[in-house]
């Protein structure tokens, strides 16, 4: 999956060629059968528990071997609706929560405003044996502040170079990191937007706001396009998951995190004690009734 829909690196992304309805990757119909969302959901259940367990190896491990540094970040972008808080609660949720260190960033507060723009998100990053993820990221200082003009063009493009030299700290140190776009078509997310609107339970996900950056529709994919292209490294390589059906994006992304535990080679730590002189303690001892 990861050799399928990574991009960036070598030229320009072409967002427009990556069809958000598309499934990469997807088995035959022999294999998914009749009814592709039940097959993909019943597969993000069965990844999932393979990634609670890889999960729960990472923990032990930092929590045993005093110098172990791995951990994961999977870095979540995409337009409003693209489904980064489904992805977290159908793949990240089934991990056992206590290892995961899940953060979301909104606008910058005026103490945010008065660091770098790199300030905020080191201060979120998880530490080892966590698996990350951030819902939204870095990147929207060369998104939203390139599109809403919020700072200066030689600052924003600057920071390529900058988020570059992070990422690559970032692994230097430990990290791994699964950076994602969630490719979704402004059709679709008409549709999302309209069942916010439908649905009582659903207007507090709705902001008029939505509707304003609609217009910039196609400035923000001129964006993501240029980020995709300059900070898609081998170290840090950007995936884009065609989003518009919600079980293959889970699907997706599920087999993008099995791939990336699969590199670590990761196992449980070994017993730092005599196990059968423990268990023969245990089956003698004698607790007193009351």
């Amino acid at each position: 999956m990861r050799d399928l829909l990574r991009v960036g690196g070598d030229g320009p992304v072409n967002l427009a060629a990556i069809r958000p309805r598309s499934t990469p990757g997807l088995p035959t119909g022999d294999v998914v059968g009749p009814v592709p969302k039940a097959w993909g959901r019943a597969q993000v259940a069965q990844i999932g528990r393979e990634l609670a367990e890889e999960q729960e190896k990472l923990a032990a491990l930092a929590k045993t071997e005093p110098d172990f540094d791995r951990r994961i970040l999977l870095v979540l972008q995409a337009m409003d609706c693209g489904g980064k808080d489904g992805t977290i609660k159908r793949v990240a949720g089934a991990m056992n929560p206590l290892g995961l260190h899940i953060r979301s960033f909104g606008a910058p507060t005026a103490e945010e405003l008065s660091h770098d723009f790199l300030w905020r998100i080191r201060r979120a990053l998880p530490a080892p044996g966590y698996l990350g993820v951030f819902n939204r990221s870095h990147y929207e200082d060369v998104l939203i502040a390139r599109v809403d003009e919020l700072v200066p063009e030689s600052v924003w493009r600057a920071r390529y170079d900058q988020i570059n030299e992070f990422e690559a700290e970032l692994v230097d140190s430990g990290f791994t990191l699964v950076k994602v776009m969630l490719h979704i078509s402004p059709e679709e997310q008409r549709e999302r937007l309209m069942e916010r609107l439908t649905d009582p339970h659903k207007h507090w996900k709705y902001h008029s706001s939505d509707v304003d950056a609609r217009r910039q529709w196609a400035d923000y994919q001129a964006a993501y396009a240029e980020a995709l292209a300059y900070c898609g490294t081998d170290r840090a390589p950007w995936y884009v998951v065609p989003a518009d059906r919600k079980w293959y994006r889970d699907w997706a992304v599920a087999n993008l995190l099995r791939e990336t535990f699969a590199d670590l080679r990761l196992s449980y730590p070994s017993a730092t004690f005599d196990v059968e002189l423990e268990r023969r303690r245990l089956e003698e001892q004698v607790i007193p009734s009351l």
